[in-house]
């Protein structure tokens, strides 16, 4: 009697949202990059963590009557094969439809995204593409290391470098013009710490 083997499925078409909501919770964060499961890198560091915490209280202090702010993990669901996941995005008010049980289901206003060595490639260039290719009119790239802010406006479908913020250099953005801060307001409040 011949026994039997389990024959491996190899899945030509692309996931979808419903394909990635319903892995089991192995630990792992992932994203739905056109279809292919990209698995998140490890935590983040505890500066990356800090730096968005103070982005994101500066945002929720100037921009709470216009804007609704989540941070990471949301799930940013763009397409049924585009599932991403910023470590912060603002969603205009009157957008509120595009909050559902799921995520934000839709281009939010901005989108912001936090450098890190292992998520360097996939932030300048494959979420870059990404969120231009879904029309969110601004993309911030913040370097947690270097301490400034990259700010990308969509022209045409690209996204066109507008501004390097740094020091007490004030962002603004014609986009989102409750934004107000500087990169020294941002880490002249994160703590030196010995061990990093």
């Amino acid at each position: 009697m011949q026994s039997k083997k389990k024959k491996n499925v190899i899945r030509e078409e692309p996931l979808t949202y419903d394909d990635y909501a319903s892995l089991a919770d192995d630990g792992v964060q992932y994203e739905l990059a056109d279809g292919i499961l990209q698995a998140m890198t490890p935590a983040p560091h505890p500066i990356h963590q800090l730096v968005s915490q103070e982005i994101a209280y500066q945002l929720r202090q100037g921009c709470q009557n216009e804007y609704i702010l989540f941070v990471a993990p949301i799930d940013l669901i763009l397409s049924k094969h585009e599932v991403r996941q910023p470590d912060l995005l603002l969603i205009h008010t009157r957008k509120s439809e595009f909050v559902t049980n799921r995520g934000i289901e839709g281009s939010p206003d901005l989108v912001v995204e936090i450098l890190s060595p292992s998520s360097m490639k996939r932030d300048r260039k494959d979420k870059l593409d990404t969120y231009a290719k879904y029309n969110i009119p601004e993309y911030w790239l913040i370097d947690p290391v270097q301490k400034f802010l990259e700010q990308y406006i969509l022209n045409e479908a690209i996204y066109e470098l507008n501004e390097v913020y740094m020091h007490d250099e004030t962002i603004k953005s014609s986009h989102i013009k409750c934004a107000a801060f500087s990169m020294d307001t941002i880490f002249n409040e994160i703590p030196d710490f010995p061990n990093l």
